[in-house]
């Protein structure tokens, strides 16, 4: 009997103990619904907007010259009569030579080599016919959040305005710089067209995305 009651005595002197977590842990709960709750009713941040503009901005890749090394044909995708070749050899990057009515020879140089494999993210791909080369000339670079606008509890516009940063090739290749200007017309809208060429130096783009909160958690509204 003595037993009993010593064992009873220790029940009674937990259940204050039991009783006591019990009500921390219902104080954690209740604090952490508060907290998710008063993140899910928040205004999406300039901040934040900034992760998600500059996700984007980086998804659309940079500005890209492609060009092929070899013998040239109409059969390719480049034509012999491409003007991106004929800038390129004006720049010293590549020589074109056995030019006939249907075809040309275009190789590359030393320092054409050199120059493209030092721009971080350059390919240089064997193919049936030749060697071509992908080259980035310019990322683009968010210069600011110009506001978030709130259209709802769940609903956002971000606008904000990115500007083009280019390497040492594309401030050599931009729409604007002499060399380029040195075509005529029609040679410059293929380059900005089909051959990476833009104008890198034109003063920052605005644009705007719109952003949804699904689940508590802000995504680009599809």
């Amino acid at each position: 009997m003595f037993e009993s009651e010593v064992e009873m005595e220790n029940r009674s002197s937990a259940l204050p103990l039991v009783l006591l977590l019990a009500l921390v842990a219902t104080l954690i709960g209740l604090v952490a619904y508060v907290v998710l709750e008063a993140r899910a009713k928040k205004d999406l941040s300039a901040a934040e907007a900034a992760t998600f503009v500059n996700a984007t901005l980086r998804a659309q890749g940079p500005s890209l010259l492609h060009f092929r090394v070899g013998k040239i044909t109409y059969g390719l995708d480049e034509k012999p009569t491409d003007p991106h070749f004929r800038m390129l050899e004006k720049m010293g990057i590549v020589k074109i030579s056995d030019k006939r009515p249907a075809s040309i020879m275009v190789k590359i140089t030393p320092e054409g080599e050199r120059a493209i494999e030092s721009i971080p993210g350059f390919q240089k791909n064997k193919t049936s016919d030749g060697i071509q080369y992908v080259v980035p000339l310019a990322e683009r670079q968010m210069v600011e959040i110009s506001s978030v606008t709130m259209k709802g509890p769940n609903d956002a516009l971000v606008e904000y305005s990115w500007k083009w940063a280019p390497n040492p090739l594309g401030e050599k290749v931009d729409a604007s710089s002499a060399l380029v200007k040195s075509f005529n017309t029609w040679d410059r809208a293929k380059l900005i067209e089909k051959y990476g060429v833009d104008f890198f130096q034109a003063p920052p783009v605005r644009a705007s995305i719109a952003m949804a909160r699904v689940d508590r958690v802000w995504k680009i509204a599809e």
